[in-house]
């Protein structure tokens, strides 16, 4: 059952214009995008994932997981490119995107749920390598089953990104905090994670199993800050073109170590740091 303290966020996703969309995600470190799944769709994903040749987790046999899909073709591989993703990610990042992982883990009845953590992590570490050391990353958990209260449904510290304190210290893990918040939503939704923001699940004491596809992209220039592993030509060469096209080199970063005071051809427009681009 829901503890009393727990508060469930009851925003409606679909009023939200492309300003609120970002504001929220950019603010908050979470944000939820509705429906972009359809009933055929899922259908068809949810008939790869029975498939999967999974692994448990060292807290739990109840929940489990692969990574590394993005190779496994089809359908799977396609929602790399999903377009009404891709379009808000582009919004929110510019048009230059970078695809870093993709996983899938499942929440069967019994999961004792997933601590409060942060996927980025500056340094890199023993549980996520480097792939989401990068300065700015976004995770897109695409949910096949319907989060309620008892279903695992997503538990966040809402702007605990923003943090300066000691207590934001990408590295920690905390058990539950006082200010956590549960997210709700219809198999077929998104919810998007600043990388930064701590947040984890609730327990699964609920009928069904839940299943999570997560994708991280980031902004072309956000490199991570250690080597990661570079794409198989030959498997590259498999996948379709717009899934292709966000496949560019992980280790690629935009940055200029010996830049000066006043570079030459400076700009005076970036609508991208727009302070009103969050009211449009």
């Amino acid at each position: 059952m829901v503890k009393q303290k727990d508060y469930i966020v009851e925003t409606d996703w679909t009023k939200l214009t492309l300003g609120e969309r970002i504001r929220h995600f950019e603010v908050e470190g979470y944000l939820v995008l509705p429906d972009l799944l359809d009933p055929s769709h899922l259908g068809q994903l949810k008939s790869e994932t029975a498939t999967f040749d999974t692994f448990s987790v060292d807290y739990s046999v109840h929940q489990r997981g692969c990574q590394d899909i993005q190779f496994w073709g089809g359908i799977i591989t396609e929602l790399i490119a999903h377009p009404k993703t891709i379009e808000f990610l582009t919004a929110l990042c510019g048009s230059k995107l970078i695809f870093m992982s993709y996983d899938y883990a499942r929440s069967e009845p019994g999961h004792p749920g997933i601590s409060l953590h942060c996927d980025g992590q500056p340094w890199g570490s023993e549980i996520f390598g480097y792939e989401q050391s990068c300065p700015r990353l976004i995770r897109v958990l695409y949910y096949l089953q319907d989060l309620t209260p008892e279903v695992s449904p997503f538990k966040v510290v809402p702007r605990s990104h923003l943090s300066f304190h000691n207590d934001g210290n990408p590295y920690l893990r905390y058990e539950e905090h006082p200010e956590q918040v549960m997210i709700t939503c219809k198999a077929g939704s998104a919810v998007l994670i600043n990388q930064n923001v701590f947040h984890g699940n609730y327990p699964n004491v609920g009928s069904y199993y839940r299943e999570m596809l997560g994708i991280a992209y980031r902004p072309a220039w956000s490199g991570p800050s250690g080597e990661v592993k570079q794409w198989d030509t030959n498997e590259l060469a498999k996948v379709p073109r717009d899934v292709r096209e966000l496949m560019l080199d992980p280790n690629s970063r935009t940055w200029n170590f010996k830049g000066g005071n006043k570079p030459a051809n400076m700009l005076k427009e970036a609508p991208g740091i727009n302070p009103s681009r969050w009211g449009k």
